[in-house]
């Protein structure tokens, strides 16, 4: 076997603890997982959890930043392979919110916001990633509804916090009522969102 570098077990142990972080706080929720469990399930002890993340919130945190990060690189290939308005709104909604996954993470979210809302420490780092995630999907939406010619019917800031909201309800929805088709609603919303682009005047006619 070859022997792994002092840095390469750190970086494996953290990817191993996210790993299982993600794992039960999908199966368990956020408020009901423990940082035993979570580290018994990475073959750890709970020593190793507070050293590299510092407790459950970090735990939490790290995990969110991560999933953002991968977000906005399939967000920002999508959005650039996108040669039309369909393409653009396809990529935003590759993110099912009444998959099983999206549900529970969704539950488990709602669990965090309410558990650190009142934690002065805790909580602006939370709105600090999720601040951070807004504004890079706002700039890829500028950048490329220019390129394309599109027309967005609301203020881009505003949208990307609509569509997030909308999002997380439906995912929380789907958890106790499934909608009939969460992704027909969301597309639905996104095609309100980003409207058609009006024909130049004459272009009918030149088109005979």
């Amino acid at each position: 076997m070859v022997r792994l570098t002092r840095a390469e077990q750190q970086r494996r142990t953290h990817e191993q603890l996210l790993a299982a972080g993600r794992q039960v706080f999908l199966r368990r929720g956020f408020i009901a997982a423990t940082v035993e469990e979570i580290a018994a399930d990475a073959g750890y002890t709970r020593g190793a959890v507070y050293k590299h993340f510092g407790g459950k919130e970090g735990l939490w945190l790290a995990i969110v930043e991560a999933d953002a990060d991968t977000h906005l690189r399939g967000l920002r290939d999508a959005l650039a392979r996108a040669t039309g308005r369909d393409d653009l709104i396809a990529a935003l909604t590759t993110l099912d919110p009444a998959g099983e996954g999206a549900a529970k993470w969704s539950a488990a979210a709602a669990e965090v916001l309410a558990a650190t809302a009142q934690q002065p420490d805790t909580a602006p780092l939370i709105a600090a990633v999720q601040q951070r995630h807004d504004e890079e999907v706002v700039s890829l939406l500028t950048e490329h509804t220019r390129r394309l010619g599109l027309t967005p019917a609301m203020p881009l800031h505003q949208a990307v916090v609509m569509l997030g909201a909308l999002g997380i309800g439906l995912a929380l929805r789907h958890t106790i009522a499934p909608p009939s088709d969460s992704a027909a609603i969301l597309a639905h919303v996104l095609g309100a969102v980003f409207p058609t682009p009006a024909r130049p005047p004459g272009q009918a006619l030149e088109g005979r």
